[in-house]
C-alpha cells in the first residue's frame, strides 16, 4: 500500500538537484522537499532539529494569533439580536469557534513538549519503540511521538478495547 506521502519522499529524495540543497541554506531557508531528500544517514541532524525547531515555534505564533483573534471576534459579537435564529446561528458559531480554540490549545501543549524534545535530544524518535519515527511523518505531523508503526498498533488497541 503506497500513499500519497510514501511517494513524495520517494520524489524528493530521487530529485539530485534537492539532495545537496540542505548543506548551504540555513535552517529557516529549506523547504519541506529539500529536508525529505536529505540522506537517512542525516536524520536529525543539527539542520534538521532547527528546521522542525522553526516549523513548531511558526506553528505556535500562528495558534497565539487565531487565539487573539478569536477574542477580539467574540468581543465584536456580543451585540443583542432580537431574531431568536440569528441569535442561534452567533451562538453556534461561537461554540465552533471556541471548540476550535480548544484543540488548538491542545496543540499548543504537545508543540511545548516537541520543542522540549528537541532539546533534550529525542525529538524525531518513537517513544515506544526507539525507533526513527520519519522525516515525511514529522512533515507530516511535527508533534508526533509515534512511529507509525507503533501508532497504527495504539489505534487498533483502542479500537479493540478501548479507552
Amino acid at each position: 500500500m503506497t500513499t500519497t506521502l510514501q511517494k513524495n519522499v520517494a520524489a524528493a529524495k530521487k530529485d539530485p538537484k534537492l539532495a545537496n540543497n540542505w548543506k548551504t541554506k540555513a535552517p529557516e531557508e529549506l523547504t519541506d522537499a529539500e529536508v525529505l531528500a536529505m540522506p537517512d544517514s542525516e536524520y536529525m541532524n543539527e539542520k534538521q532539529l532547527a528546521f522542525f525547531r522553526h516549523k513548531l515555534v511558526l506553528l505556535k505564533q500562528e495558534i497565539h494569533a487565531n487565539a487573539d483573534e478569536t477574542t477580539e471576534n467574540l468581543r465584536e459579537d456580543t451585540v443583542v439580536v432580537p431574531d431568536p435564529a440569528d441569535r442561534a446561528t452567533i451562538e453556534e458559531e461561537h461554540a465552533l469557534e471556541l471548540r476550535t480554540r480548544d484543540r488548538e490549545r491542545k496543540l499548543l501543549k504537545k508543540i511545548e513538549q516537541s520543542i522540549a524534545r528537541i532539546d533534550a535530544g529525542d525529538y524525531g524518535y518513537c517513544d515506544e519503540t526507539g525507533e526513527a519515527i520519519g522525516v515525511g511523518r514529522l512533515l507530516a505531523r511535527p508533534t508526533a511521538t509515534l512511529s507509525l508503526e507503533a501508532q497504527q498498533r495504539r489505534e487498533l488497541k483502542q479500537k479493540m478495547f478501548g479507552d
